[in-house]
């Protein structure tokens, strides 16, 4: 990485958040990547299977903790479904990897390489040894580097993206180090709350999901200007607002509430707070 360690690569922000992530064991994260092995960070979209809350009371649980995993799934698979033409001879970068189920998804899917990138040395060791599980490890490989300036070489990859990991950074060193990395014509994919420009400033309920996850949420102009910027061309942009929305209604009715449902929701439905899906060429 240049002969520079680790450490001077982030920031005391960034450190901060890396403690957090070390220490984070939220079983809204476990319990649903025990369900097949794929563990990942971020939330979900679709209708639920309502029925999960009816019947044994013995068996309650399990069947939430699967219907919230099928939702989260349907999300990485759609960001999957945006990352292009990819074969198994390309190579993929997961920005803010988190414990690497998107990585997972998307070698399972194409069979190609994917290198993960966390500041999180616990997010770290546990994709690698979810990989080194799956027999995936020659194809599949996690490393503690700062997705704003990972040491990777130019033009490497074919296609790239943050699921849910862009509000701890800021998006223009984030944009310019995607482009650097990735080839001409290569894909770049984001999905991401962020707040509404039409709200005017941060909402309440915006605010109190900041201070939970200590993250900095961008207003949605700020993805286009600063993708504008640094040749990143939008291809497709998919609000999922609505999408997700029942998502956080099971979630909220589940044993797994963290006590940040209400917020969310409250975002979502008072148009403060929205969910975007964002595709963008580097050209």
């Amino acid at each position: 990485m240049h002969g520079q360690s680790y450490a001077d690569r982030t920031s005391p922000y960034q450190d901060s958040v890396a403690d957090y992530w070390n220490a984070e064991r939220n079983p809204v994260n476990l319990r649903l990547g025990e369900v097949d092995g794929f563990y990942h960070h971020h939330y979900g979209i679709g209708e639920p299977d309502w029925s999960v809350l009816e019947g044994p009371e013995a068996t309650r649980e399990e069947r939430i903790v699967q219907e919230l995993h099928r939702l989260e799934s349907a999300q990485a698979q759609l960001l999957a479904d945006r990352l292009g033409p990819i074969t198994a001879d390309s190579r993929l970068l997961d920005a803010g990897c988190g414990r690497g189920g998107g990585s997972m998804v998307a070698n399972a899917r194409f069979g190609c390489q994917v290198d993960g990138v966390s500041i999180s040395r616990t997010q770290v060791d546990f994709a690698n040894e979810q990989a080194q599980l799956r027999g995936v490890s020659d194809k599949v490989r996690f490393h503690l580097r700062n997705m704003l300036d990972t040491g990777f070489e130019s033009g490497a990859f074919d296609a790239s993206w943050n699921n849910e990991s862009t509000m701890y950074v800021e998006l223009g060193l984030l944009f310019a180090e995607h482009a650097r990395q990735l080839r001409r014509g290569g894909r770049y994919v984001t999905i991401t709350g962020c707040y509404n420009d039409t709200y005017g400033l941060p909402s309440r309920a915006v605010s109190e999901i900041n201070a939970h996850y200590i993250c900095d949420i961008h207003p949605r102009s700020t993805y286009f200007k600063e993708m504008a910027a640094n040749r990143l061309v939008p291809v497709s942009v998919i609000d999922l607002t609505a999408a997700t929305i029942p998502y956080w209604e099971l979630r909220a009715k589940s044993h797994l509430v963290t006590g940040i449902e209400k917020s969310f929701l409250n975002a979502y439905k008072d148009g403060s707070f929205q969910y975007l899906l964002i595709a963008a060429d580097r050209v």
